[in-house]
């Protein structure tokens, strides 16, 4: 089940969030849609053809920005996808709020990273699926 059609988030410094967010959204695949002076969109919005999508926008807002529980979490389709995704959220402005690895305490496959945003957002990427199996090759 996907339960979510689209999110919001709200930033005061939108020159400052696109490198973020341009950045983290292409590591997780997610293609820019819009980019106005006022929002940013990311993903693929619904339609009569297409139920299963979901986008992201990302809107120029000047409320503070305070402490709490909330945060935003993307889905990652591999480990190396939440391990990009923090990475280039780093190297555009993110600040780190927990390094990418498995989180047990979800479940034994949980692999996250946690980020903030350029203005203090909450942003994680995970990936539920089971590490890839290295092949071994035998030798003759």
């Amino acid at each position: 089940m996907l339960l979510l059609d689209h999110v919001s988030i709200g930033v005061p410094d939108l020159d400052a969030a696109r490198p973020f967010y341009d950045a983290i959204m292409e590591a997780l695949g997610a293609s820019k849609v819009y980019d106005r002076r006022d929002a940013l969109g990311y993903g693929a919005r619904c339609s009569a053809d297409d139920v299963a999508s979901s986008c992201l926008a990302v809107y120029l807002d000047p409320s503070p920005i305070a402490m709490n529980r909330r945060h935003w979490c993307f889905k990652a389709l591999t480990r190396e996808q939440v391990d990009d995704f923090y990475r280039r959220g780093l190297a555009t402005g993110g600040r780190s709020d927990g390094e990418p690895g498995i989180r047990p305490a979800y479940h034994e496959h949980y692999y996250a990273a946690f980020l903030l945003d350029p203005a203090g957002n909450k942003i994680e990427a995970v990936c539920h699926a089971r590490e890839a199996s290295k092949s071994v090759v035998k030798r003759g």
